[in-house]
């Protein structure tokens, strides 16, 4: 016999009456007189039972109660002397299709852009440039928010005499130098310990905030409390800045990370946890809003990543994963970073919301052969930019044999967008990379030449060795990079279209170790008072093209760019390479990149 706690329960039936509209259910049913058959009179019977009649207001109750529910939820609860129609928005139709919407939300998008971009009603001559100019702002919204390159620039800036500016301020070695997105303000730190904050304008110290000493309280106990340092105790080895220019961060070898405020050049507060020197640090480059804050990354000797919420002026979390300590960092839009492990030779890819990481190892070679293996060596040792990407395998010819560097760190990295990369390392070689790709993609080997050094043997005259990528930085979304060594200039670098390899375009001259390197586009007039900056027009500049679309058009599509270098006599963490003589000093170098014009 099965268990009753198994057996499904039989299911009851429940007779329901039908109710009135002028008194109380009652059974469809008629009463059977005494022989069992129903009157023939067709008449109700005289009354029905108490007990039938108790059920039957039970199962009225019920049918009532679920009347008045449905009847609730039907109900117009506006006032009677209120129009309806005064509830529904003013743009918003209640029967609009969504394919209605979509149309008219584009139009609103399109009265906006042609708002921004200034346009007059009316101009009947000027349609033609007006729809090419609307045209170019709808596709540079669509490619922002694509998060995928979309400025293809690199040719066109004039790189034979750009404007410059150098600073000297710092007793050591500069280790970062970095520029406000309204070009207003630069800061520079130093291994001395100091900030110091310069007028782009006039290029001249605004304000410093100087080395603090620690305080020298010695009483312990639990409940004594230690006040707050603000500022730095040692060298400042990193600086970032915020993209609504509001913060200043900073860390260096005292381990903390120091936020200040821009505006009135204070100390906001310095975050610890790290347990290393705070190496390197980046904001995350969209602008904050009522749903994104405003994010901040640091990197340490730690080989930890840290990541702080500014808005609330907390911590949000560590990430882990490198074996060797942290040397760069970098991160755009997306809530993704890229860093650089050093010597663990590996560059790690974070996706902050799905917690996942992805892993990209170096330690590749480089080769380096003589004029026989059909690579061109100038004089000093130098790789000619024109050189082989990769060097092949070299003939012997003459008794001379080829030499292999293999990459022992990777010093640096700067993201192109948010799936491109692209670092350097100790061997002398830039590497491509894309998210979809374990390798690098391309690699550009010896890409600062050869630095000679004598020795006293007596087989060995001279060695060859690489100059190392110490800095690399990038125009953000476009196809140009820079990398600095010390081999007396930074480099620029172009991407081709399909983002697979790349060539030099120019070098500017930058006498000292590069140690630091940033992009900021330069907004317009943003530095029309500034002296050094200016830019002496052409003829064509001063008079555009008869038939053709006016220059200031023209000009709409590529704009100045800044590019700030730190450099000093010594690299940013130790002292391994000195460069001291003639015009090698300890600041920064502020390059303003015109656009070539038509002749």
């Amino acid at each position: 016999m099965p268990d009753p706690f198994f057996s499904a329960p039989k299911p009851r039936k429940r007779k329901r009456s039908t109710t009135q509209e002028n008194g109380p259910s009652t059974s469809k049913k008629y009463a059977r007189g005494a022989n069992g058959r129903s009157s023939s009179n067709g008449k109700k019977p005289s009354g029905p039972s108490p007990k039938t009649k108790r059920r039957d207001e039970e199962l009225s109750d019920e049918t009532q109660d679920e009347d008045e529910r449905a009847g609730v939820d039907e109900m117009d609860l506006r006032a009677p002397d209120v129009d309806p129609d005064a509830y529904e928005s003013a743009d918003e139709d209640e029967d609009e299709t969504p394919a209605e919407k979509r149309l008219r939300l584009a139009k609103l998008y399109l009265a906006n852009v042609k708002q921004n971009v200034g346009l007059a009603d009316g101009e009947f001559d000027a349609a033609e440039i007006d729809r090419e100019l609307i045209s170019a702002r709808l596709k540079q919204d669509v490619a922002e928010h694509s998060g995928k390159v979309h400025l293809y620039v690199a040719d066109s800036y004039d790189l034979t005499h750009p404007p410059s500016l150098r600073t000297r301020g710092h007793r050591f070695s500069v280790t970062a130098a970095v520029a406000s997105s309204d070009a207003r303000w630069f800061y520079t730190s130093g291994k001395e310990g100091s900030i110091i904050k310069w007028d782009l304008r006039t290029g001249r110290k605004a304000h410093t905030f100087n080395k603090c000493r620690p305080s020298k309280d010695k009483s312990k106990g639990k409940g004594k409390q230690v006040e707050e340092v603000k500022g730095h105790t040692d060298e400042v080895w990193a600086l970032a800045l915020s993209v609504d220019d509001k913060y200043l961060a900073s860390g260096g070898k005292d381990r903390r990370v120091g936020v200040w405020d821009i505006e009135k050049d204070e100390w906001v507060k310095g975050f610890g946890g790290h347990r290393d020197s705070i190496s390197t640090l980046a904001f995350r480059k969209a602008p904050p809003s009522s749903s994104i804050s405003t994010q901040l990354y640091s990197g340490s000797f730690d080989r930890t990543v840290k990541l702080f919420d500014l808005n609330s002026m907390g911590y949000v979390e560590t990430l882990f994963g490198h074996q060797a300590p942290i040397l760069a960092l970098d991160a755009l839009r997306g809530e993704t970073a890229v860093s650089a492990g050093g010597r663990d030779k590996t560059v790690r890819y974070y996706k902050i919301p799905e917690e996942t990481q992805l892993v990209f190892r170096g330690g590749g070679t480089s080769k380096w052969a003589d004029e026989f293996d059909g690579m061109d060596v100038q004089s000093d040792g130098e790789a000619a930019p024109d050189a082989p990407a990769t060097g092949r395998k070299a003939k012997r010819r003459g008794g001379k044999t080829e030499e292999k560097f293999v990459e022992g760190s990777i010093e640096c990295v700067a993201m192109i967008d948010e799936s491109t990369f692209v670092s350097g390392g100790d061997s002398g070689s830039i590497s491509l990379w894309t998210t979809q790709k374990k390798k690098p993609v391309f690699t550009q080997a010896l890409a600062h030449g050869l630095d000679e050094s004598q020795v006293y043997t007596e087989d060995v005259e001279t060695v060859r060795k690489p100059r190392w990528v110490t800095a690399i930085g990038s125009l953000r979304y476009s196809d140009l990079f820079a990398s600095g060594s010390w081999d007396g200039e930074i480099r620029l670098w172009k991407l081709d279209a399909n983002l697979r390899s790349f060539a030099i375009v120019g070098a500017i001259p930058a006498l000292g170790v590069v140690n630091s390197l940033q992009f900021v586009p330069l907004p317009k007039d943003a530095l029309a008072q500034a002296e050094w900056a200016s830019h002496t027009p052409t003829l064509s500049e001063e008079s555009p093209v008869v038939g053709a679309i006016p220059a200031k058009s023209k000009h709409l599509k590529v704009d100045s760019v800044l590019m700030v270098a730190g450099i000093g006599q010594e690299t940013r963490f130790g002292r391994w390479i000195e460069k001291k003589g003639e015009g090698v000093i300890n600041g920064a170098l502020v390059i303003v990149l015109h656009p070539r014009t038509l002749h």
